[in-house]
């Protein structure tokens, strides 16, 4: 099970005055979609991109592997 915070997903690089890049929190609309609505009870779905299909597991550990 991961823990991870959605949120965390949300930097944006923005160059300060003094000419750094710095990371700071911006906020960002990122589209979240639950596993369990992608996956419907299956182990394995299918996602088509530019017209290659990629499969999208979910292992015994319960992590996603993307093949091509």
């Amino acid at each position: 099970m991961n823990t991870h915070n959605p949120n965390d997903f949300r930097y944006r690089a923005r160059r300060s005055d003094d000419a750094q890049m710095r990371y700071e929190r911006l906020p960002m609309a990122v589209r979240t979609l639950s596993s369990n609505m992608l996956f419907q009870g299956e182990h394995e779905i299918g996602i088509e991109h530019h017209g290659a299909l990629y499969r999208l597991k979910i292992t015994r550990q319960g992590k996603l592997i993307l093949n091509k």
